[in-house]
């Protein structure tokens, strides 16, 4: 059983044994990224290539691409993405390459980061390559990385005022927004995966980018996870004061609009609607 989410996407909720099919996950992914159309035309954040690879190392720091199999990805820890990368460790133990002939001059490079080549690789790459999103409630992400041990702050309420405190620029990629990191608005993203699914919306997300799957998808626990992390939510949410309620809420206001996290703790607070800054 699955049950719709009230703005039109998969509320992280089903059955044990539930099966996605081919045609939801498309339709899905369709619904997510024209949520996230909607929110690049309304903030205005289309942003141009810049061309040197300083500029670009600043504007892309978490794209990442695997050569060998034409991925791009964004690398945000608390995601998903580890688990993907378990997966593309695979397919190279496996040595498997892509089946079909590309028109294009295939990179074999050491690089891993998007913003390591130069300008005509780049663009050859967005065009070309299968571009693939992980993301996640803002604040599961804020009480993984906690959990996690990262910062020495006793108490979920002072790591929250250190999240706070260090703001937009200083943060770390462990806590900072999605749309900042991985600027889906400039990056056109094939597929938009969210956490609590991976492992059935993976398997159709390879298997369409013609790559195999079967006894290669590893053992995801992210929709157990998922039913800890709403019980961990109202815990932790209940031991933040309003005003830091609130200012969450505003740090990840564009993660907000842009995603379906419509069962967030924070979506509910005033100012998750602002998406004017830039």
């Amino acid at each position: 059983m699955v049950i719709w989410g009230k703005r039109g996407d998969l509320a992280l909720k089903a059955e044990e044994g539930f099966t996605l099919t081919l045609d939801t996950f498309l339709h899905i992914q369709q619904l997510r990224k024209r949520r996230l159309r909607a929110f690049c035309r309304q903030a205005g954040k289309f942003t141009a290539l810049p061309n040197s690879r300083d500029e670009k190392a600043s504007l892309l720091p978490s794209l990442r691409v695997n050569t060998k199999l034409d991925l791009l990805y964004c690398q945000v820890p608390s995601t998903g993405v580890e688990e993907w990368h378990q997966l593309l460790e695979k397919l190279e133990e496996e040595n498997v390459t892509l089946p079909v002939p590309l028109p294009y001059r295939r990179l074999h490079a050491r690089e891993t980061r998007l913003s390591e080549f130069n300008q005509t690789e780049v663009k050859a790459m967005l065009r070309s390559y299968t571009k693939v999103l992980f993301v996640r409630d803002p604040f599961h992400r804020l009480i993984a990385t906690f959990l996690q041990g990262m910062g020495i702050n006793p108490s979920f309420s002072s790591f929250v005022q250190e999240v706070l405190d260090s703001g937009m620029h200083n943060g770390s990629v462990a806590w900072k927004p999605l749309v900042g990191l991985c600027r889906p608005c400039l990056v056109q993203y094939d597929y938009v995966v969210m956490f609590g699914f991976l492992r059935q919306e993976l398997g159709h997300l390879l298997r369409r980018a013609g790559l195999p799957v079967g006894s290669l998808l590893p053992e995801l626990s992210d929709s157990q996870v998922q039913w800890t992390y709403r019980w961990l939510s109202e815990q932790m949410f209940s031991e933040l004061s309003a005003q830091q309620k609130k200012q969450l809420s505003h740090f990840y206001r564009w993660d907000l609009a842009a995603f379906p996290f419509s069962s967030s703790f924070l979506s509910d607070l005033p100012s998750t609607a602002e998406t004017g800054e830039k």
